[in-house]
C-alpha cells in the first residue's frame, strides 16, 4: 500500500487526551462539518453494485432511493459521481489503542465511568411487540407453511433504525442501563435473529442491509447516547459482512464506530469482553478478513479505488483496537492474543510501515505498527533483526570512517563484536570483553575460545552462549534461585556490592535476539513484563525500572505454593488478626542470617487485620517480585536494552519477548521431518524410517528431550522448526553405541541401528541422560 494511500493515523497521540478546553470545543464544532454521510450512503450504493456476483444481491435501487430522500429533505445537490469522504477532513481518531510509544501501558479502567462517560437522555423508543419466543415461532411456522411475511415485516422493522433495534433488543426499553458491564441487551435474542438471517430468503437479507444503510445515513449532531452505542454493538455482530459485497457498508459502519468519543469506546470494550467466546472470535476474524482482503482483494473490480477509501483499514484497525483491549481485561483472555496476529501482514513491506512509523508517530500518517497486536511474532522479528541489521551496518561504517580518517589500515575484525574468552574463566573473561566493548554490542559477535583453533561459523557462539548460560544458572554461583515447583529461575535477592554479573546475563538475552540465538533460560513470564517496564530506557537515570504490577497470578508462577497460602489468606472466613498473629514484616534469609523487612512504615507494629489483608498480600508481593531484587533486576534491564535499545521493543507485547529469547514450546515434528537434512543417510533408508516411526510415537515430554538433546534447547525458534537446520547424520560405530548429538550444530550422529525395538532403547537412554553429553 503507497504512502499517499494511507493517510490519517487512527491512533491520537495521549497529548490530545489533555487539550485544553478551548480546543476540545473547536473539534466538535470540526465534527459537526464532517461530510454528510449521505456520500458515503451513496458510496455504498456503488460497492454494492460492484458485488452483485456474490451471496447477497445488489442494492443499487434502494440506496439511490434514500439518498434521493436525503437530498430533497435537506434541499442540496451531491455530486455527478461518487465520492467517498476525505478522510483528511475527518477529525483524529481517539486514543483507546494502547499507544506504543507510551512508557506506561494505561489501563481501560484507570478512570471511573462516571468520569469517562457522561450520561445522556434515552430517546422514547418505538414499541417492539415481537419477544424472542414469538419470533421463534414466526420462523418455526415457516417450516409449515412457507410464508415468510411475519419474519420479513420484523426484519424490516427491527433494523429501520438505531431506536428500532433498540426496542427490539433491549433488555427493558424504560431502563437506561448506563452502566458498562451491563449493555441491556439481550444476546440470546440477538444471537438468534442473526444466526436465522442467513438463511432467509434473499429479499429478507437486502431488507436488513436497506434499514443498516438507512441508520448509517442519519446526519450526527452532539454525542451518542448509550441506545445509539447498543445499536452500533448490535450492527457489528451481523455475519452478512463476511461477505465481500457487503463490505462498503461495513467500512462505513466501522468508520463510524472508530470515531466516536473515547467515553464511548469505554463503554463498547466493557460490552465487547461479556460476549460469548465464540461470537468474540466471529468478530475478530471477520474484521481481520476485511483487512486482508483490502490489502490483497481476490476481486479488486469488488472494491473502490484504494485512494478512495484509504480510511478502510485505519477504521478496521481501530475497531480491532478495541476488541484488543477488551480481550486483555479477562482472564484468562477470550480468545489467545496470537488470533489477532493477520498472516497477510507478513507479506507487506514491513520495515516501509515501521520507517512511517518511526518518522510520523501516532499522528500523521497510518502504519500497522501503531496496531502491533494484529503483527505475527515472526514479521516482528523480521523487523527487528533488520532494524539490528542496519544498526550493526552503521556502527560497523562509522569505525570503518574513523579508521580510514586516522590513516590506519581497515581490519575486518572491526566490523564484528569479538570475544576471546578462556574456557577456565568463562564467566569473568566474557564480563571483561563486554564491559571494554560496549561500543561494539550491536556489532556482530564472533567468538574465539583462547588456545583453540577454529573459525567461528555460528558453532563457537551457539557454544559460548550455552555454556556461560549453564554456569551462571547453576545453583552454585548463587544469583538465580531455581524453584522445582514452578521450574523456573528467579533472582536472588541476596545483597552484594556488585551487581555487574546481573547485567551481563541482561547483555547475553540482548545479544541471542540481536543474533538469532535461542537460549535454555527459564524465566517465568513477569520477568518479560518487568523488562517491558518500561519499554525505552529513561533519559533520567533516577527514574525507576524494572517495576511493574504484580498480582498473586504474577508470584503462583513463580512461587505456586506461597501463591495459594495467600490466597488462602484472602479468603479465610475467621478472625485473621487472633489465627495467624502476622504483621507487616517480613523474614528472608541471606547466607545463614535471618533478615526483616518491613512491608511499610512501622510495619513490625502493624497487625494483619481482615480489614488490611488486601493490602498485605499486594505489598509483600510486590516486595518479592520488585523491591527485594530491585538492584539486580536493574543491571539486569540496563544489560538487555544496551543491546536491544529499539523502538521495535515496543512492538513486542511480554509473551513474545520470551519467546525470541527462548523460542517457542510449540513443537511441530512433523514439521521437524521435513525440513531435516542428512548426511550418510537418505530420507528412504531403513533406519531413517525407524527413527521417525519412534520420534513421532513419543509423548511430548521424550520430544522435547529429543530437542534439547540435539540443540541444547527444547523449543523452537520463532521460524519453526526448519529454522533449526537439523541434521541427521550416519555414525559409522557399532550398533551398540548410544547416538551423540553436536548442539552447536543441531546435529545428530546416529549408528545405522538394525532394529525399532534397538534404535528406541539406545535413543531414550541417550536423551534422558544426557547432561553435559555430547556438547562440542
Amino acid at each position: 500500500m503507497s504512502e499517499e494511500g494511507r493517510v490519517p493515523s487512527p491512533a491520537a497521540l495521549p497529548a490530545e487526551a489533555t487539550a485544553a478546553p478551548e480546543e476540545k470545543k473547536g473539534k466538535e464544532l470540526e465534527r459537526d462539518k464532517l461530510p454528510p454521510i449521505v456520500s458515503a450512503g451513496a458510496s455504498a450504493s456503488a460497492g454494492l453494485d460492484r458485488g452483485s456476483k456474490g451471496q447477497v444481491s445488489t442494492f443499487s435501487s434502494c440506496v439511490s432511493a434514500v439518498s434521493q430522500k436525503k437530498e430533497s429533505a435537506e434541499n442540496r445537490s451531491s455530486p455527478a459521481h461518487l465520492v467517498f469522504p476525505n478522510i483528511k477532513n475527518v477529525r483524529d481518531l481517539p486514543p483507546t489503542c494502547l499507544d506504543v510509544r507510551q512508557k506506561q501501558r494505561i489501563s481501560m479502567d484507570a478512570l471511573s465511568s462516571e468520569m469517562k462517560a457522561p450520561v445522556l437522555p434515552e430517546a422514547v423508543l418505538p414499541v417492539q411487540p415481537k419477544t424472542m419466543k414469538d419470533f421463534q415461532e414466526d420462523v418455526e411456522k415457516v417450516k409449515s407453511s412457507g410464508d415468510w411475511k411475519a419474519v420479513h415485516d420484523f426484519y424490516l422493522t427491527t433494523f429501520d433504525s438505531f431506536p428500532e433495534l433498540n426496542a427490539a433488543f433491549k433488555k427493558d426499553a424504560s431502563a437506561s442501563f448506563n452502566t458498562i458491564e451491563d449493555s441491556g441487551i439481550n444476546t440470546k435474542f440477538v444471537n438468534a435473529v442473526y444466526d436465522t438471517l442467513l438463511n432467509t430468503p434473499q429479499d429478507i437479507q437486502k431488507t436488513v442491509l436497506k434499514g443498516i444503510i438507512n441508520s448509517l445515513l442519519r446526519e450526527w449532531k452532539g454525542p451518542r447516547t448509550k441506545d445509539d452505542l447498543r445499536a452500533y454493538f448490535i450492527l457489528l455482530q451481523n455475519p452478512q459482512f463476511n461477505n465481500t459485497s457487503t463490505y462498503v457498508i461495513y467500512a462505513h459502519l466501522l468508520r463510524q464506530i472508530a470515531t466516536l468519543v473515547e467515553a464511548d469506546h469505554h463503554f463498547l470494550v466493557h460490552w465487547f469482553k461479556k460476549l460469548s467466546q465464540k461470537r468474540f472470535k466471529q468478530l475478530v476474524e471477520r474484521l481481520l478478513q476485511f483487512i486482508s482482503l483490502r490489502l490483497f482483494p481476490a476481486k479488486p473490480e469488488e472494491f473502490p479505488p484504494i485512494a478512495k477509501c484509504s480510511w478502510w483499514i485505519p477504521s478496521a484497525s481501530k475497531v480491532l483496537a478495541l476488541l484488543n483491549t477488551a480481550n486483555d481485561l479477562v482472564h484468562p483472555p477470550l480468545i489467545p492474543y496470537i488470533d489477532f496476529y493477520n498472516s497477510t501482514l507478513d507479506h507487506i513491506d514491513l520495515m516501509e510501515e515501521y520507517h512511517t512509523w518511526q518518522s510520523f508517530g501516532n499522528s500523521h500518517r497510518f502504519s500497522f505498527c501503531q496496531y502491533p497486536f494484529v503483527i505475527s511474532i515472526a514479521a516482528k522479528k523480521i523487523i527487528i533483526q533488520r532494524d539490528s541489521e542496519q544498526q550493526m551496518i552503521s556502527i560497523a561504517r562509522q569505525s570503518l570512517v574513523d579508521k580510514v580518517s586516522r590513516r590506519q589500515r581497515p581490519d575486518m575484525n572491526m566490523l564484528f563484536l569479538n570475544m576471546k574468552v578462556r574456557r577456565t574463566h568463562l564467566v569473568s573473561d566474557s564480563l571483561d570483553e563486554l564491559t571494554r566493548k560496549r561500543a561494539d554490542l550491536k556489532k556482530k559477535l564472533k567468538v574465539t575460545f583462547v588456545g583453540e583453533a577454529g573459525l567461528d561459523m555460528g558453532g563457537l557462539t551457539k557454544e559460548w552462549f550455552l555454556l556461560l548460560i549453564r554456569q551462571i544458572f547453576h545453583p552454585d554461583y548463587g544469583m538465580f534461585t531455581y524453584h522445582k515447583d514452578s521450574y523456573c529461575h528467579w533472582f536472588s535477592s541476596f545483597k552484594c556490592d556488585n551487581y555487574s554479573e546481573f547485567r551481563l546475563v541482561g547483555i547475553l538475552m540482548g545479544l541471542a535476539v540481536y543474533n538469532s540465538i535461542t537460549l535454555d533460560i527459564r524465566f517465568p513470564p513477569c520477568c518479560y513484563k518487568k523488562l517491558l517496564s518500561p519499554p525505552i530506557v529513561p533519559s533520567d537515570q533516577n527514574t525507576p525500572v524494572g517495576i511493574c504490577s504484580v498480582t498473586t497470578d504474577d508470584l503462583c508462577q513463580i512461587m505456586p505454593e506461597l501463591a495459594h497460602g495467600l490466597s488462602e489468606l484472602l479468603s479465610y472466613e475467621g478472625n485473621v488478626e487472633e489465627d495467624f498473629y502476622s504483621t507487616f514484616q517480613v523474614f528472608q534469609e541471606e547466607f545463614g542470617i535471618i533478615k526483616s523487612y518491613n512491608l511499610k512504615p512501622g510495619g513490625d507494629k502493624i497487625p494483619v487485620t481482615n480489614q488490611n489483608r488486601k493490602e498485605y498480600v499486594q505489598l509483600y508481593i510486590d516486595f518479592l517480585l520488585n523491591k527485594s531484587i530491585y538492584k539486580q533486576f536493574a543491571a539486569f534491564y540496563y544489560g538487555f536494552h544496551s543491546v536491544c535499545a529499539s523502538n521495535a521493543l515496543m512492538l513486542l507485547r511480554p509473551e513474545e519477548v520470551e519467546i525470541l529469547v527462548c523460542g517457542s514450546p510449540e513443537l511441530d515434528m512433523h514439521a521437524l521431518q521435513r525440513s531435516t537434512q542428512y548426511d550418510g543417510y537418505a530420507k528412504t533408508d531403513l533406519t531413517i524410517r525407524y527413527f521417525w516411526d519412534v520420534v513421532l510415537g513419543f509423548p511430548l515430554d521424550l520430544q522435547k528431550k529429543l530437542l534439547h538433546f540435539t540443540t541444547g534447547s527444547d523449543r523452537v525458534p520463532v521460524g519453526g522448526m526448519a529454522d533449526l537446520n537439523f541434521k541427521i547424520s550416519k555414525n559409522e560405530t557399532s550398533t551398540n553405541w548410544l547416538p551423540i548429538a553436536h548442539t552447536c550444530f543441531n546435529q545428530l550422529c546416529l549408528p545405522p541401528y538394525k532394529s525399532k525395538k534397538d534404535l528406541k532403547q539406545k535413543l531414550i537412554i541417550g536423551i534422558s541422560n544426557s547432561e553435559g553429553f555430547g556438547l562440542e
